[in-house]
């Protein structure tokens, strides 16, 4: 299975490709009120708003670095009722892919508290890679927000 890896300091994480729409530039956002400051905004891609959420931000507290590996991935984030939308990720030094087994991914055995996004984690020669859980990243309240006409408990 092919995964885009991508990089937050000297951590690496692995996004599904399989999930993915498609990988711009890094995009500009409208602000949006009453949501935590890791979501960027959205913006209108093929007539469609899309939330954008700054995974930098989300993990490390500071806002992803305007370079020219800086991307957004759109992902089709599950809204649990079989539809999807589109969610944008706003991503540091993405420019990697990795082709691998999924299995080759295991539960670090760590409890994360109330942070929903870290997946299991599989090793190469370069170290850890931990795979972003995309049905896991937003919070249920989040997610209210983001995609209000979602299902509620969907």
């Amino acid at each position: 299975m092919l995964f885009l890896l991508f990089h937050l300091d000297d951590a690496r994480y692995a996004l599904p490709a399989s999930r993915l729409a498609v990988v711009l530039p890094r995009v500009q956002t409208r602000a949006l009120p009453a949501t935590p400051p890791w979501v960027s905004g959205v913006f209108m891609h093929d007539g469609q708003a899309v939330p954008v959420i700054d995974f930098c931000r989300l993990v490390l507290d500071r806002p992803a670095r305007a370079r020219l590996s800086t991307r957004t991935a759109l992902v089709h984030y599950p809204l649990g009722n079989g539809a999807s939308r589109l969610l944008g990720l706003v991503r540091e030094q993405a420019t990697d892919t990795l082709r691998c087994d999924p299995a080759a991914f295991v539960a670090t055995g760590v409890g994360t508290g109330d942070t929903r996004y870290p997946g299991p984690v599989c090793h190469d020669r370069h170290g850890l890679i931990q795979r972003v859980d995309i049905d896991e990243l937003l919070p249920p309240p989040v997610r209210a927000l983001l995609f209000p006409t979602a299902r509620a408990g969907a």
